[in-house]
């Protein structure tokens, strides 16, 4: 057997693999994406300050119930 005929079946090998394997990382990129998003993590929710009530909101706490 050829050792050059070998090796060059064997680089052209690589190159499908390579494109199979580029091909595929592409797919597993774009595989995450589907769906609902993300839960945002409880730590960063309670890293936030709280909004303060505005206009209606603050009229409605300031009263007395009867």
């Amino acid at each position: 057997m050829d050792l050059s005929k070998v090796l060059e079946q064997l680089r052209r090998e690589l190159v499908h693999l390579d494109a199979a394997i580029l091909s595929l990382e592409r797919l597993q990129a774009k595989a995450g994406r589907r769906g609902q998003p993300r839960r945002v993590p409880v730590e960063i929710l309670k890293a936030q300050p709280k909004p303060q009530p505005t206009g209606r909101r603050q009229a409605r706490k300031g009263r007395v119930k009867e």
